[in-house]
Order: C-alpha cells, then sequence, then structure tokens
C-alpha cells in the first residue's frame, strides 16, 4: 500500500505521508524537527538573551511599581 504524498507548507517540497512520524502532516520531516534540536552555539546565544530578558523585566518592574515620595 502505498504512502499518500503531500506537498510541504513551509519549502514545498514532496514527501510521503507515513503513520507513527513525529511531526506535522502538512510539514516534511525537515521541516517538522523540534526547536531543540539546534546547535550548542544557538543554545549559547540564548542563554545571554535570557539573562538580558531578566534584567529587562526586572527594570520594567522598577519603573510600574517603584513608589513616588
Amino acid at each position: 500500500m502505498a504512502f499518500p504524498i503531500k506537498t510541504c507548507v513551509k519549502c514545498g517540497e514532496e514527501f510521503e505521508l507515513k503513520p507513527d512520524k513525529p511531526g506535522f502532516a502538512n510539514r516534511c520531516p525537515d521541516c517538522s524537527e523540534p526547536e531543540d534540536a539546534r546547535t550548542g552555539d544557538e543554545r549559547n546565544l540564548d542563554a545571554g538573551d535570557s539573562e538580558m530578558n531578566a534584567e529587562r523585566r526586572r527594570a520594567i518592574r522598577n519603573l510600574l511599581y517603584r513608589k513616588d515620595s
């Protein structure tokens, strides 16, 4: 039995839609990769971003909730 041929909505490539495979039914396996499959360099950059985001949140919280005497 042949599997249905689908066209990926992200890259336009044709692929076979096989049962019990992770991912979306309208995306090819390459485009369905989870975000956690990124390289180590990308994860290290995100770690720096989280520190900056924490500082940004702290500054905004201080501006919103400071008490003017």
